[in-house]
Formats: structure tokens, C-alpha cells, sequence
């Protein structure tokens, strides 16, 4: 049939419907997220040491000291003005290691089975049996999301993360509300701080001196620890300090890079260990009577954990759970009572008896805080330690009271006061911000809530000033107050402060649901939209092919099931985790739907078979895939048995590698002498052919198998892929040129636009390969095979209906697998919808210094080139074989309309999904897994969406041409 023209579209009026949807998207997006990632509000109030007279505490000094206590003893209160506890220490050093997972510190025996990177920080195992009650192994629970930059301000602020910070992560703003920092300042402690940077960019104005190195280059394994051990050991001999912080981030940037059982990794413990033991022996030289560090304590932590992978940001044990050893150098003997000594015990490598303690982060400010004898910070909502607080015990004993007969008791009960009235303050505090903030905030806590948690202080109060405190008032040697009452209020004051936590952790963040539902609506609109900008089109082209409606066809069925199906499973939480499992069977389904009729018509068997076979082969590199050995595909030698040849495993990763690169570069070369196509076009797949050939010897030239010479190494570390960039961006700007100015009107042939998409496709694979690590050529040419076999078997469908199906009948099928296969090559290439599923080393391939801009636009390349920029440049591709050989020579509006409905099908189906995920997140706003896993995948999603959006109206700006003179030169 002959197409008949009911109007004369300009260009313009077939992309501007593209334009729109992406506007409508843009406020959608930005109105629910405005009500879902609101962050808890930061009060602008900051503790002061005169607030404790509001309490009905005891300030430090009103705790009667015994009369056998010396006026000169205690170095701890020596020219320290008191202030809200009595100081039990003078100095602090904190030496914060990055991810560091709580079986790098813990014994062996403490897990099931040893692995080869536990016990590997002995010295600090062997303190922690050897010293007694001075030193404490700890099992420090984080909050999620685990990214750096949120555990630090809650290790701080002693106040639960927010969401929204994950999204400053790679450019932090500065500390608003009161945290311990900021305490120390006021307060006139000297802090000391190096290593890595994140410290100054949130408290950049705090620090006596500081030595601050570039923190974002996960590749550098060793200049900030460097930085950390020049200036570390010297200042462990200097006055000039009261707090120093020492960050180091070696044992991160390998578990990014290579993985927790590495070599790499191994031997940054075995460094981190021969630094504890210099740190120790300088501490330990200077702790006697008079000494410089008499009374310090030393705290070695991490900040969070990871994965064996090497990631986190999540919250699953493995990165929730990191290790805290804390050792006071004040020499002491005191047993914490049981009731308060919830400890684990076992032996260590040495077979002596050591105990772990557990402490959540949330604790970390406050308790040492009341260590030091400076305020709380004013949001904190932790509570004092008693574990980690009995560790200055020996500050009390140099004072303490005696006891004939009764030492040990009389020394559990001196410690017992000081500890009540820690957390007599500590609830006042507590209770203080709670009001403060229900009457700040919008939205604040419940009232129920609030009655239940007031009620639980008053009663907490009222046991302290009616039996505590009275006895503590007429505290005498002889009769000192009993450890039952002081145990009970404890246990009251710990019952108020765990329920507070509790409900902030349920009820934290602030949702405005009006927001929310706005723009949950706006975004199901957009879908009416779509599907009426699809129906427009026919309003521009009437045909056999698009005036009917779309018909019913078991291709059309099955993407409509396949699409809602998919999008429905984003409501469960565990369909989430295996999202691109989920992707890959509806891909395999359809495969064997299309397998189907292959064999009923006796054709493209050979197409079918090969697809299937491409199928279970992205089913084999999603396993590995997510895993770290990815980037040299080692994980291929281990999955196939031969991990104990570790050079047989990198020859073989190699050779895969380099294999499939050569392959590609064939196809291209071979599309080249055998097409026709414009010379701008020619000399970019040419140029990306060059490309390839660079990458392979990017590859070579970073082989562990050769010992190059440091000048070849740096070639082929930074040179190479500067110069890949370079020509990438080059062949770019040459296309749009090209698209612009150079190209001539000429009869429009179906074999121009093929040309176009493999230059577009060419001009950006390359970037994307080097990006993506030796499995970039694999998942690269396994994509290009599935698109092949896609692009072949639709012709199977125009069969079936003699071509008289309507355009969203024919195109429903394989628009259906190539946006499955858009989301199974997301997974294949590494990455998964949380934030340690980001392939943070992808951003310096090529560079050692950190810029934000192009960093992040290197880490966007790796995280959707394969997911989104090949997929949709190379969409139009289906076009191309709608029509037989015979009739390759189309109008540019026949074309111009095929591309506009198929992509707006392709963006029909995507926003299906992103509405479903948003729909879930309403509906699971008050979910436990809502940050640690809804949230995440709903950021990936909504950034995917507009990044899609943008990437379609580029698309059909390149390969929609202006169809104003078609009939002339038809």
C-alpha cells in the first residue's frame, strides 16, 4: 500500500514531544524528592559547659572526692577546668583505618572458618590480652548507608546519617550542627589532624595544624598512609596537642581495587601492624609517672566495614560491622561490674584469653566526650559506654576512696557514681534535644512517642533525686552508696536512651507525603503522555504499517506482561536484590518465544540457537561480573577450577580479553570495505578500530606477567587513555560536525542511517571498554551478538503478518529485549543499584588527581556507557531491518516516524519501571531496609530515567533529518 501524507511535520515537531517528557520528569522527580530524602533537621544550638547547672545532675566537681585524695593527684584534672564530667584522660589519639571489617582485629577463633586475611594485626590482639582491663577489643555497629563522609559525621555529631549525604560524598560540606570537634575547640583542646582529607572539608576550621591528603584516587594504596606515617610517629613526641586523628586509607582503596582476600590487601595489614607497633612503643615510652603521655588513651578504629568485594555504602553485617581498640596507658586495676560487661570471649592466636565488647557508633562522641570532661554535642543521642568509659577507671583509682577489706568493691563503686551521674547528664541532654527538636521541626516525633519516652526520664528522674542522689550526697567512706541503686538507675537511664535511638531510627527522616503523591501522580501522568505522543505519531504518517490499532500478537502480549511483570517486582524487596536475574529470565523467555517460531517456520534457526546461547553466556558473566576479579576477569579462572595458578589465571583473563577486543575490531573493519558510507563516518570506525588496538596495549602494558620498565608503565597507566579520550571526544565533535554542516541531502537510504548508529556506537565504545576493565571487551561484544540476533529475528513477526502489523505490534518485541538487555548489561559490567555498586577505580583510569567534574564524568561513562549511551544511540538499529532488501529506500518521514514511536516505546517502558520503584518507596517509606536498599535503587532509577530522557531527544536530534523537502527528493 502506498503511504499517504496527512500533514507535513517539521523536525521539530517530531522531537519536541521528547523534550517535554523529559520536562515533566525533571518536576516529577524533583517534587517526590523533595518529600522523600528531606534530612532530619540541624539545629543550630551547641552545648556550653554552664548548661549542666540546668540538670539535675551533679556538675564534675559536686561529686565528693574522698578524703585520702591527693589535690595534686590525677594528671587528669591538672589544669583542666571541669565542665560537665570530670576528665579522665589528658590526651587522645584516634587512628582511624578506612573499612576496616571487624575480623581484620578480631582472633580467628571467633569465627567459623580463619581466612588469610585475619590475624594479621597481632599487636593490637596481643595488648588486648596481655593489658587487662586496660584495653578493649570492640565490635562497632554502624549505621547505614556505611559511605565515609556519613559515618564520620555521625561518629562526631553522635547523631543518626542521613540519606541525602551519600550525594556529598565527593565534595563534603562543612559541619553545621554541634558535634566533638567543635567541642574540643571551644574548649581548648588542641586537635591534630592527617591523613585523609574528608576531616577538613568538614571541619575546616578546627584543626591546630593539619597534613591533609587527596582521598579520592582508590588506585593510590599508599600516599595518604604515607603522609599519615611521616607525621604520625614525630608528633607522638610533641606538646603541642591535646586530641590527634590520624586517617589512613590504604585497606579502602585495595578492597575497592582488588578485594579483601588479596595479596594487596594482606600486606597493607602487615603495614598497618608494624605501625601499631611504633605507635605503641612511642606511646609506652612516655606513659610513666610525669610522662607525656601518663594518661592517654589510645582508640584505633574504622569507620565502617565492606564487603569481600571491597565495597560498601550498604547495610549488610559485613559492612555495618567494623572494630574499635581502645587502651588507656594509666595504669590501673578494675573489674567492670557483670551486669555491665557484656562481653565474648576466646582465645588468639597465642592461646591466651582475650574478650571482645560491643559499642555502637552512635555511642563513640558522647562517650568520649565524657572522657575528656567536655559537653555533649547538643544532638547527640548516644549513649555513654560503660565498656570504653571503664577504660579511665584508673584515673578514679589514683583517687579513689579505701576501703579495708574491701578495695575492689569500694573501687567498683567509685567508678559506679562517676558513671551514674555520666548518664544522669547524658539522658538530660538527650531529653533536651528531643524537645528541642519536636518543637523546631515540621513535623518533630509523635506525640505517643514523645509521652512514652517522657514518661520513662521522669521515672529515671525521680529514682535519681529521691535515691541517688541523696545517697550520693551523704557519700561517706565508711558508707558508700549501694551498688544495687546505682545498678538500678543505670539500667533506667540505658532503658531511656535505647528507646530514644529506637524511635529515631524508625522515625528519623521527615517525609512530606503531600509532595510525594504529587509527584508519584506526575509521573504516572507521563505515561498517559507517552502513550499519546506514540498515538500522535500516526497522526504525521498513515500506512499499512501505522494507522491500525495495534493489534493483539503473542510478541505484543508478552512485552506487555514481561514490562508490568518486571516493574510489579520492584514492590518486593528481595526482586530488588536479584533485579538483573529477574531481567534476564524475561530475556530468556523471550528468547525461547522467539526460538519458537524459528522452529515452526523452519527459518533464522541458526539466529535463535546463538541468541540462547548468548543468553546463558550473560547469565555466567553476571556471577562474576560483581565481583572484584571482575576488572581482570581472574574470577573466569577461578569459577573454572584453576585459582592455585594465579599466572594461568591472569594469561587466560588476558587472552579472553584481547580475543574479544580483536573480534570487534574485525567487525568493524569488515563493515567498513564492505558499506559504503560518508568519510567522516569511515575514519571514526576507523579511528576506534585504532582505539582498540591502544586499549590491548593499555592491558599489556599493566600486566602483572611483565616487569616493564617505570616509563612503559606510566605510558601505558595515564598516556594510553588520555589519548583513547582524546580521540573518542575528537570522533565526537566529527559526527555532530558532520550532522550539522557537512552532510548533503541526498536521497535518504536506510544504509546511511545504519552507518550513522555503528559510528555513534564506535565513536563511544572505546571510552567505555577502557573504562569497564578487561571484562569491557567481553560484555561488549556479548552485547553485540544479543543485539544481532535481536535485530535479525523481528523479521520473524513481519512474517507472521504478511507486513501489515501496526508499528507498536511489530516494534513491542524487540524494543521489550533490548530494554531488558539495556538492564542485564548494567549488572554485567559490574555494578548494581547501591552506592558500593559504583566502580569508584573507573573514575582514574588514566588520572592520579582528583577533579570532581571529570571524575564523575569518567565514573558516568562506566556506570551507564553499557546500560544507557550504547543501548539508546544504538536503538534505531532495529529500523533498519523492518523493511526487505527490496525497499531499503524509504522517505525520511517513514523513518523519521518509525524512530519516534520506537523510542518513545523504549521510554514508555523504562519510565514503567521507575513509576512502579517509586510507587514501592511511597509505599515502604517506614521499611527497615528503606535507606539501606529502596533508596539507593530508587536514586539509580530516577537518575537512569533523566539521564535516558537526555540521552533520547540527543538521539533523535542525530538521526531524526528534516523532512520539509522529502517529497522532493522522492
Amino acid at each position: 500500500m502506498v503511504p499517504k501524507t496527512r500533514s507535513k511535520p517539521t523536525k521539530l515537531q517530531l522531537i519536541w514531544p521528547f523534550f517535554f517528557i523529559f520536562f515533566i520528569h525533571c518536576l516529577a522527580i524533583f517534587l517526590f524528592t523533595r518529600g522523600f530524602l528531606l534530612t532530619r533537621t540541624e539545629l543550630p544550638y551547641y552545648s556550653n559547659c554552664s548548661d549542666v547547672s540546668l540538670s539535675p545532675c551533679f556538675d564534675s566537681s559536686s561529686i565528693p572526692s574522698s578524703p585520702s585524695s591527693s589535690s595534686s593527684s590525677s594528671s587528669a584534672q591538672g589544669s583542666n577546668q571541669t565542665c560537665w564530667t570530670k576528665p579522665v584522660v589528658d590526651r587522645l589519639v584516634i587512628i582511624v583505618f578506612d573499612a576496616l571489617r571487624f575480623d581484620f582485629v578480631a582472633p580467628s577463633s571467633f569465627f567459623p572458618e580463619k581466612k588469610p586475611w585475619m590475624d594479621k594485626l597481632q599487636v593490637i590482639q596481643n595488648l588486648a590480652a596481655e593489658e587487662g582491663p586496660t584495653s578493649r577489643i570492640f565490635k562497632a555497629i554502624a549505621d547505614p548507608p556505611t559511605t565515609s563522609l556519613q559515618r564520620l559525621k555521625g561518629l562526631t555529631t553522635g547523631g543518626l546519617p542521613t540519606f541525602v549525604d551519600v550525594g556529598n560524598s565527593f565534595g563534603a560540606p562543612a559541619i553545621v550542627e554541634d558535634n566533638f570537634i567543635q567541642q574540643l575547640v571551644e574548649n581548648g583542646k588542641r586537635v591534630v589532624m592527617m591523613g585523609d582529607d574528608t576531616w577538613l572539608q568538614l571541619f575546616p576550621h578546627h584543626f591546630k595544624k593539619s597534613f591533609p591528603y587527596p582521598s579520592f584516587n582508590v588506585k593510590d594504596l599508599d600516599t595518604v598512609d604515607n603522609g599519615c606515617i611521616e607525621h604520625l610517629i614525630p608528633s607522638l613526641h610533641d606538646e603541642d596537642w591535646d586530641v590527634l586523628i590520624a586517617h589512613f586509607l590504604g585497606v579502602d582503596h585495595a578492597g575497592h581495587i582488588f578485594g579483601v582476600n588479596t595479596m594487596p590487601m594482606i600486606q597493607k595489614l602487615e603495614q598497618y601492624n608494624s605501625i601499631m607497633e611504633e605507635v605503641v612503643e612511642a606511646l609506652k615510652s612516655q606513659s610513666g609517672a610525669g610522662g607525656l603521655h601518663e594518661n592517654t588513651l589510645l582508640v584505633v578504629m574504622g569507620d565502617h566495614g565492606q564487603t569481600l568485594n571491597g565495597d560498601h555504602g550498604g547495610g549488610s553485617p559485613e559492612e555495618v560491622e567494623t572494630s574499635i581498640f581502645a587502651m588507656s596507658f594509666k595504669n590501673g586495676t578494675f573489674s567492670l561490674p557483670s551486669e555491665l560487661d557484656s562481653v565474648s570471649c576466646g582465645l588468639n592466636v597465642d592461646a591466651k584469653p582475650l574478650c571482645v565488647g560491643t559499642i555502637e557508633q552512635l555511642d563513640f562522641a558522647v562517650t568520649i566526650s565524657a572522657m575528656l570532661g567536655v559537653p555533649f554535642p547538643f544532638g547527640s543521642i548516644g549513649r555513654v559506654n560503660p565498656q570504653l568509659y571503664s577504660l579511665g577507671a584508673g584515673n578514679f583509682l589514683s583517687q579513689g576512696i579505701k576501703m579495708e577489706g574491701h578495695e575492689n568493691d569500694s573501687n567498683i563503686v567509685r567508678w559506679m557514681q562517676h558513671y551514674v551521674n555520666a548518664l544522669c547528664i547524658n539522658a538530660w541532654q538527650v531529653k533536651r534535644y528531643i524537645d528541642v527538636y519536636s518543637a523546631s521541626s515540621v513535623i518533630g516525633f509523635p506525640s505517643e512517642d514523645l509521652l512514652h519516652v517522657a514518661d520513662m526520664y521522669s521515672q529515671a528522674q525521680e529514682n535519681w533525686l529521691h535515691v541517688v542522689k541523696g545517697s550520693l550526697s551523704h557519700m561517706n567512706e565508711s558508707c558508700p552508696s549501694s551498688s544495687p541503686a546505682l545498678m538500678r538507675q543505670i539500667d533506667m537511664y540505658a532503658h531511656f536512651l535505647d528507646s530514644v535511638i529506637g524511635l529515631a531510627r524508625s522515625k528519623w527522616t521527615e517525609f512530606n507525603l503531600k509532595l510525594m503523591v504529587v509527584g508519584l501522580s506526575i509521573i504516572f501522568l507521563s505515561l498517559l503522555v507517552q502513550v499519546f505522543a506514540i498515538k500522535r505519531m500516526n497522526t504525521f504518517y498513515e500506512s499499512s504499517l501505522s494507522t491500525r490499532f495495534p493489534e493483539a500478537s503473542v510478541g505484543l502480549v508478552f512485552s506487555v506482561f514481561a514490562v508490568i511483570i518486571r516493574a510489579c517486582s520492584f514492590l518486593s524487596n528481595s526482586y530488588i536484590l536479584e533485579e538483573g536475574k529477574v531481567a534476564l529470565f524475561f530475556l530468556g523467555t523471550s528468547v525461547i518465544l522467539e526460538l519458537r517460531n524459528s522452529i515452526n517456520k523452519a527459518q533464522m534457526l541458526l539466529e535463535g540457537a546463538l541468541f540462547l546461547l548468548l543468553v546463558s553466556a550473560l547469565r555466567f558473566i553476571m556471577e562474576f561480573g560483581l565481583s572484584k576479579q571482575a576488572d581482570n576477569l581472574s574470577s573466569v579462572a577461578s569459577m573454572l577450577g584453576t585459582t592455585h595458578d594465579h599466572l594461568f589465571g591472569i594469561s587466560l583473563s588476558s587472552s579472553v580479553s584481547v580475543l574479544a577486543l580483536l573480534l570487534l575490531a574485525y567487525l568493524l573493519l569488515k563493515y567498513v570495505c564492505n558499506n559504503s558510507c560518508q568519510w567522516v563516518q569511515k575514519y571514526v570506525i576507523l579511528g576506534t578500530i585504532l582505539c582498540y588496538a591502544l586499549i590491548a596495549l593499555h592491558w599489556i602494558l599493566d600486566s602483572e606477567l611483565l616487569n616493564l620498565p617505570v616509563t612503559l608503565q606510566y605510558i601505558g597507566k595515564s598516556n594510553i587513555p588520555r589519548v583513547i579520550y582524546a580521540v573518542g571526544i575528537a570522533q565526537l565533535v566529527a559526527l555532530v560536525i558532520n550532522q550539522l554542516f557537512i552532510r548533503k541531502r541526498t536521497l535518504y537510504h536506510l544504509n546511511d542511517l545504519t552507518s550513522k548508529i555503528i559510528a555513534m556506537l564506535s565513536a563511544w565504545s572505546s571510552a567505555i571498554i577502557l573504562l569497564s576493565g578487561k571484562q569491557g571487551s567481553v560484555v561488549a561484544l556479548t552485547s553485540v551478538g544479543a543485539a544481532f540476533c535481536i535485530m535479525r529475528l523481528e523479521n520473524l513477526w513481519q512474517d507472521a503478518t504478511d507486513g501489515t502489523s501496526s508499528n507498536v505490534t511489530f516494534y513491542s518485541l524487540p524494543t521489550t529485549q533490548w530494554s531488558l538487555l539495556a538492564v542485564v548489561l548494567f549488572f554485567c559490567s559490574g555494578h548494581w543499584c547501591a552506592f558500593d555498586g559504583l566502580r569508584y577505580g573507573a573514575a582514574f583510569v588514566g588520572f592520579d588527581e582528583f577533579m570532581l567534574v571529570r571524575q564523575a564524568i569518567l565514573l558516568a561513562i562506566d556506570t551507564f556507557g553499557f546500560s544507557l549511551l550504547l543501548p539508546i544511540f544504538g536503538l534505531p538499529i532495529l529500523i533498519t531491518q523492518r523493511h526487505s532488501n527490496n525497499e531499503k529506500t524509504q522517505s525520511k518521514l517513514s523513518v523519521s516516524a518509525q524512530l519516534s514511536q520506537v523510542y518513545l516505546m523504549y521510554g514508555c517502558m523504562t519510565t514503567i519501571s521507575v513509576a512502579c520503584m517509586v510507587l514501592c518507596v511511597t509505599i515502604q517509606r517506614r521499611h527497615l531496609m528503606v535507606w539501606g536498599l529502596f533508596a539507593p535503587k530508587y536514586v539509580f532509577d530516577v537518575v537512569g530515567l533523566l539521564l535516558t530522557d537526555v540521552l533520547v531527544c540527543l538521539a533523535t536530534l542525530y538521526y531524526i533529518d528534516p523532512v520539509e523537502d522529502d517529497s522532493k527528493q522522492n
